[in-house]
């Protein structure tokens, strides 16, 4: 224990603490700082998840009749907020420790109180779960990554493979332990985790310790760099590595023996952590890695993808609802690997399941449906991008193309017939140049309040003016060159352009000429893309077998 001489911080609190210590709603909390010239302002944080003084909260809620009495749990975590802030891993490790008994400089005298206090009242275990929940609950909503979301938790314990009771599970980048400790759930199964950052792995292993885990052992360092489990060859290991790290030591590792299916590059850092897992593995045993989506298409990756493949290694690869990883908005695949019993070329008869679950809710159910899952064999997958995303795979089996070929044609034919109708009935005029005698500018109708822009192109303000008319002309190829700039772009706006002078009933005539030539051109984009689709669907169709030629 220290003393500490220095003055004390206060401790802030966000708005959904505020909310807890309030019994609202966080939208609750939102309205009254909306509505509340005298609601606290922001102490700390920034824009978008501002803190709060939580003397001064208290005060305002007692002042408002709002407020409740603050628990002990929530001025422990207050009171450790204000000594570790960003930090808080470290003090979830130090709070840990006074629990398991040991001694030594690290809590504040002050801290060390309110742990005391609250053990007395109940277990250390349920202390320090409740102390996890809280640092998961804050890593969430601050977008952190130091954790592994709780979906994604939930995701791996459903497609893991069933355990014996004293199987070994290992977990190369295991942050605070919550992957590695919810998988390995039986009492005599042994457990091995590694973490770079050094409070994460002694908070992990000390929340072990006071879970009654005596199978479990977790180092600090950096796995790729300098491996602490160099012997250890598990029945499963479960890694959420670092995403888009480039500086994982490529430089230092390039002859490195766990590169058995090729050497990752730089921009590959997730592909690097797949093959350190993998070596980690025992013929017969399973990896399940989260990785990001680009992982299944990037070019850089195609080889590694490719080894995988032709070997028989990725057994399943899962795409994730989106929401699954609430650090960010990235889609999330979970990718399973085993290692062969014996080692040599698979069959290219065997398949890779495929699953998309990204039409599923993030909190629904894990199970796919039949039409989510498709067993792709490994000649499909070993052309030239080895593209493992599920939904390219999905979608081209599970299509009704019959159905899709003759509804978009149909579309096409009745889309065809109505074009001819839209087109305008048009007879000889009075020859070019006859209307450009008697012309007035835009600029000049604007001046005369004639003209109003409504978004990017001019309408009518007056009675006077027809706007088919207006824009139809403006529309011309003499107008459009005097609307475009050097650079090249065009806008219809153009002060400069002119139009003829009429009366409104001629305006308006020529007003709905200009209407239906622009139906007709949109109707033509409309072609235009049905050809497209149709062409695609055809051809797609008679590629799978799914269509056939008419005899």
């Amino acid at each position: 224990m220290t003393d500490n001489a220095a003055p004390p911080v206060a401790p802030l609190v966000t708005g959904a603490e505020i909310a807890r210590l309030a019994g609202v709603t966080r939208a609750a909390v939102s309205n009254w700082r909306r509505r509340y010239d005298d609601f606290p302002a922001p102490a700390g944080g920034g824009a978008n998840s501002p803190l709060y003084a939580l003397a001064e909260v208290q005060e305002w809620l007692d002042r408002q009749r709002k407020g409740q009495e603050v628990s002990p749990e929530v001025e422990l975590w207050q009171a450790m907020r204000a000594v570790y802030g960003e930090q808080m891993v470290e003090g979830l490790a130090q709070v840990a420790a006074v629990l398991a008994g040991e001694t030594g400089p690290g809590l504040p005298d002050d801290v060390v109180t309110r742990v005391q206090g609250l053990a007395q009242i109940e277990s250390p275990v349920d202390l320090v779960n409740g102390l996890t929940d809280r640092f998961m609950d804050s890593a969430r909503r601050t977008g952190s990554d130091q954790v592994t979301p709780e979906r994604v938790v939930r995701a791996v314990c459903h497609f893991a493979p069933e355990l014996a009771s004293d199987a070994t599970v290992f977990d190369p980048a295991c942050g605070i332990g919550v992957l590695l400790l919810s998988l390995a759930s039986e009492a005599g199964m042994r457990c091995r985790g590694q973490e770079m950052d050094a409070d994460s792995a002694r908070f992990a292993q000390l929340r072990a310790d006071l879970l009654g885990r005596s199978g479990v052992r977790i180092v600090s360092g950096d796995s790729l760099r300098a491996d602490q489990w160099p012997d250890l060859k598990a029945d499963l290991v479960v890694c959420d590595p670092p995403a888009g790290v480039t500086e994982w030591g490529r430089e230092e590792l390039l002859l490195d023996a766990r590169w058995d299916l090729g050497t990752p590059s730089k921009a590959e850092g997730e592909l690097a952590w797949l093959q350190h897992a993998y070596a980690h593995t025992a013929p017969g045993g399973h990896v399940l890695m989260v990785m990001p989506a680009s992982v299944a298409y990037r070019k850089a990756g195609r080889r590694i993808r490719a080894e995988l493949v032709r070997r028989g290694i990725v057994r399943q690869v899962i795409a994730l609802p989106p929401g699954t990883a609430t650090s960010h908005a990235l889609p999330v695949h979970l990718w399973c690997l085993q290692r062969p019993v014996s080692p040599g070329v698979a069959d290219t008869g065997h398949t890779v399941r495929m699953v998309d679950l990204t039409d599923n809710s993030p909190d629904g159910d894990l199970e796919p449906r039949s039409d989510q899952v498709a067993d792709v064999p490994l000649i499909e997958l070993l052309d030239d991008t080895v593209d493992l995303t599920p939904g390219n795979h999905l979608r081209s089996r599970h299509r009704d193309f019959p159905g899709e070929y003759a509804d978009l044609r149909k579309e096409l034919e009745d889309q065809v017939r109505r074009l001819a109708a839209l087109l305008p009935g048009l007879v000889p005029g009075g020859g070019p140049g006859s209307l450009d005698g008697a012309t007035t500018s835009v600029a000049d109708l604007a001046r005369a309040g004639l003209v109003a822009y409504d978004g990017p192109e001019p309408v009518s303000a007056s009675e006077q003016l027809d706007t088919d008319y207006l824009q139809g002309f403006l529309r011309s190829s003499a107008n459009a060159r005097r609307s475009t700039s050097a650079s090249g772009s065009y806008r219809l706006d153009g002060r400069g352009s002119r139009i003829p002078r009429m009366g409104i009933d001629e305006q308006r005539r020529y007003g709905s000429a200009f209407r239906a030539l622009t139906a007709f051109e949109e109707g033509m984009r409309k072609v235009d893309e049905l050809s497209r689709q149709l062409a695609e669907v055809a051809r797609d169709g008679l590629a799978t077998g799914a269509l056939a030629p008419e005899e």
